[in-house]
């Protein structure tokens, strides 16, 4: 209650107003982000590809759209580099993820989504079946294991996540992105 108080009289201070929310919205967010870290927690984004179910880091994925149009056809370039979408302005390379895999093409429908990477200086947005949102994991629930795949992605697999009879297969797009196979992309 004191803090309604507080906050009704700076009504008539609005930078001190928002100053004072930013302040208390930070307070929060340091407090959350320090609870989920004492408690060993793991987020990642969950998407299906050929129909099996893998998980990116959260920190790894900058967003998730829907699948860009039009895509601009870059000539000379891998078949699996669908295009070029302008993307608020930004020129995104979209990747078919399955396609660079070896595993034949990714079917579009309306689940498709585009993942685009959080790398400082490989931009790209690869194309999945579809994306399920965020998971959670105890670290506990980690394994080292790498499972084998149908879209042969074993060499990019950090690991997973048991839980139940489930395993979640931990995708590195970091490594997927630096790789020389990624980064050639000409034909």
């Amino acid at each position: 209650m004191q803090e309604s108080v507080a906050l009704k009289s700076l009504r008539d201070r609005p930078f001190e107003l928002l100053a004072e929310l930013e302040r208390r919205g930070r307070a929060v967010t340091a407090s959350s982000a320090a609870e989920s870290t004492e408690a060993g927690e793991w987020v990642g984004v969950a998407l299906r590809m050929a129909g099996e179910l893998y998980l990116v880091a959260r920190e790894e994925a900058r967003e998730v759209l829907g699948v860009p149009a039009p895509l601009t056809r870059v000539p000379g370039a891998k078949s699996w580099i669908l295009g070029l979408a302008n993307v608020r302005g930004q020129l995104l390379p979209i990747i078919d993820l399955r396609a660079f895999l070896g595993s034949g093409v990714t079917p579009q429908s309306r689940n498709t989504r585009v993942i685009v990477v959080n790398h400082r200086d490989i931009p790209a947005g690869l194309l999945v079946d579809e994306v399920l949102g965020f998971r959670r994991f105890s670290d506990s629930e980690f394994t080292s294991d790498r499972p084998p795949t149908i879209v042969h992605c074993e060499r990019y697999i950090a690991g997973s996540f048991r839980r139940g009879h489930e395993q979640w297969p931990v995708l590195g797009l970091r490594s997927l992105v630096e790789d020389p196979a990624f980064t050639g992309a000409s034909a």
